[in-house]
């Protein structure tokens, strides 16, 4: 069951692999949530963990070393450093973002290990896996693709298409090949350690069919995975890079990821308290039962992780008996862009350092817009045109004008101070009562996990401010009633106050400038709706726009920019024709090329590829029709030694006569190129 009021909150956002930058998709799905939750808690004065940090082992990091020439520790520090400091300028308030290569983390994860071997929970196994026998290496799940059996992928993974997003296991996998070495794998026998969730199951269901509150793409999914029967899961690998196991004669094998990555949460509530008092002393009150009161536990996560935070880790944790449960897991599904799935292998993504360094003072837009877009059950798209679109409208259309309009008026009728209210006529105590009404709304949509619903209440507030100063006009009341625009400046100020609260959790940087603006020094959200939240005479600062519009063709950089990574990527898979069958050299001895000079260049009509050059061979000029007019302008090529083919029978093309062949080099984008002789060779000059 749900815990209703709990003394404490430990709240995980999911250790993200640290073999690459950190995208838009990873932010939508957990990150920016987990941080809306988490602002909005302390808003409210609650005791909160936030507790994240790298996955540091595990197959993707060393299919990244072994790509980028490094060795996996390398790997892990780099991209440690880089989504540390991105994570910090886009205002994410982790109180710890750790790594699970810390000792720490080592201790901890070989303890539990050991703690339920010596329990007699897991069960030792020798069975057949695949093994490599070119690289000598077993080889793990992610190390295996092959063609997926539920949708014939070519290039499913040995744990799960990527296409369909089935769960698999290597030997479902049709065709399988090496990732090392690009070999068929034999099966060979190892021994490892297994966690029998098939016996676990009871308890297990127990567990989750306690939390129907779960979000229904989380709790169906946790369904799928009961109805078709849990079975044991391998709790080590045999691998180099990783834990090892803490048990006699396992040289070579290392704690299966998943069975360590999710307690790095406990670790990393462990490194945060050492960081703070030099003492690990009291991470057991955020993560055992301690009898002072519920802690509850929240993992923020993406779909592709429900099984791990839902089932798994919740079994390790029952089985070892002294750790609470998550209480919820909202995960969110996927986020696509522009029209396609996001892919990091095919660099479609839109990748935060880059963004934070090429639009520096507008993190709280891409915040708005993730939320915004949020796929909190079913996946959703980005897209630049919506990113535009909400943030000129929205952001600054209503949110930035409402703000604005009422410094802006406040300074030019109140000396820039909170004017006294006076009478109170209907529209001013409807608007009251509503913006009473409004923090409310937004904290039990905050507190249910539906952030979009949170955000469509706080924009509506700013609307709801909109209309107010729409319908009662101080700029024409000031002529006749310069009382009653007190009143209405007075509230319009009150309604600005209360957003600087209720939008900190989304649009932290925003509300920090209006909190500032406006004299408020403590972010509580009990004060948030309040009628006299800015006293009379308090001085306001001068209005500042807090949102700049974006113009067309800062989106349309950002698009072409989308559309040349992916190119350069599918490039760069492309590989060189292979060579030719062998020929005699009385076959080439045949071919008569020359050294010759384009003399003159001019486009043949109705055609989009032909250019007609005259070319100077020495001993006479010739036409040549060539097919590159798609790469080269008639007028910039004249004068260019080229290299040509002279003994060509002549051909008729488009009603003229081309006699011969300019040679060019076409490059792996499909560019030509000249081949030209390295100095100013006479015409006429034959190649050898």
């Amino acid at each position: 069951m749900p815990i209703s009021n709990p003394k404490r909150y430990t709240v995980t956002a999911a250790l993200i692999y640290a073999n690459g930058p950190i995208h838009i998709g990873h932010l939508a799905g957990c990150y920016i949530p987990a941080d809306i939750y988490v602002r909005y808690l302390r808003s409210k004065g609650k005791e909160v963990a936030f507790i994240s940090g790298t996955d540091e082992h595990g197959v993707p990091i060393t299919i990244r070393a072994k790509k980028e020439g490094l060795t996996p520790q390398q790997v892990v520090d780099k991209y440690y450093e880089q989504i540390d400091n991105s994570f910090k300028a886009l205002g994410i308030t982790f109180d710890i973002y750790s790594r699970t290569s810390k000792k720490i983390h080592h201790e901890t994860s070989q303890e539990i290990f050991k703690d339920l071997y010596d329990k007699n929970v897991f069960v030792e196994e020798t069975t057949e896996q695949y093994f490599d026998e070119t690289a000598q290496q077993f080889l793990a799940d992610r190390y295996i693709v092959g063609t997926c059996p539920i949708c014939a992928n070519p290039n499913a993974y040995g744990d799960q298409c990527e296409r369909c997003g089935s769960t698999l296991s290597p030997l479902e996998l049709k065709d399988p090949r090496s990732m090392l070495s690009g070999a068929s794998p034999v099966l060979k026998a190892t021994k490892n350690w297994y966690l029998p969730l098939d016996t676990m199951q009871p308890e297990i269901e127990k567990y989750i069919n306690g939390h129907s509150e779960w979000k229904t793409n989380v709790f169906g999914q946790c369904q799928s995975w009961l109805k078709d029967g849990l079975k044991p899961r391998a709790m080590t690998r045999d691998l180099d890079w990783g834990i090892s196991v803490p048990l006699p004669d396992t040289e070579g094998k290392v704690l299966y990821v998943w069975f360590e990555a999710p307690i790095g949460y406990i670790s990393a509530t462990k490194d945060w308290l050492f960081q703070k008092t030099g003492s690990v002393e009291g991470w057991k009150k955020w993560w055992q039962p301690t009898g002072d009161g519920e802690t509850k536990l929240v993992h923020f996560i993406g779909k592709d992780n429900i099984v791990f935070h839902c089932i798994i880790f919740p079994a390790m944790l029952m089985a070892e008996g002294n750790y609470i449960l998550a209480d919820n897991v909202p995960a969110n599904e996927f986020m696509n862009l522009e029209g396609d799935k996001i892919s990091t292998s095919r660099n479609w993504a839109v990748w935060l350092h880059e963004y934070l360094e090429e639009m520096p003072d507008k993190q709280d837009v891409l915040r708005y817009v993730l939320t915004a877009n949020a796929p909190e059950t079913k996946d959703s798209e980005f897209t630049w045109k919506d990113f535009q679109t909400r943030n000129n409208s929205e952001l600054v259309g209503i949110f930035g004008n409402f703000i604005n309009r009422a410094a802006v008026l406040t300074h030019k009728f109140c000396e820039g101070k909170v004017p006294a209210k006076g009478d109170l006529q209907e529209i001013d105590l409807n608007v009251l009562k509503e913006l009473e009404a409004f923090p409310s709304k937004i904290g039990d949509s905050l507190e249910n996990y539906r952030f979009r619903e949170a955000l469509t209440f706080i924009m509506d507030l700013a609307r709801l401010g909109n209309k107010y100063l729409a319908d009662t006009q101080p700029w024409h009341a000031i002529k006749t009633e310069p009382e009653r625009v007190n009143t209405i400046l007075n509230i319009a100020l009150q309604i600005s106050a209360t957003l600087s609260i209720v939008s900190e959790p989304v649009l932290p940087f925003t509300a920090a400038k209006l909190q500032e603006q406006f004299g408020i020094t403590e972010n509580l959200w009990k004060d948030a709706g309040k009628a006299d939240l800015l006293p009379a005479g308090q001085i306001i600062q001068e209005a500042q726009l807090l949102f700049e519009k974006i113009e067309d063709h800062v989106i349309e950089k950002q698009v072409q920019k989308l559309h040349d990574a992916k190119r350069l990527n599918e490039l760069e898979g492309k590989t060189i024709t292979p060579v030719k069958p062998e020929i005699q050299y009385d076959d080439f001895a045949k071919m008569d090329i020359r050294i010759a000079t384009i003399v003159e260049a001019e486009n043949v009509p109705k055609s989009k590829k032909l250019l007609k050059l005259l070319v100077d061979i020495g001993t006479e000029q010739r036409t040549v029709l060539s097919g590159i007019s798609e790469h080269f302008k008639a007028d910039e090529i004249i004068g260019k030694k080229v290299l040509y083919l002279a003994n060509l029978a002549p051909r008729k093309m488009m009603g003229m006569e081309s006699h011969g062949m300019i040679l060019m080099a076409e490059d792996r984008d499909g560019s030509l190129a000249f081949v030209q002789p390295g100095k100013d060779v006479w015409n006429g000059g034959t190649v050898n």
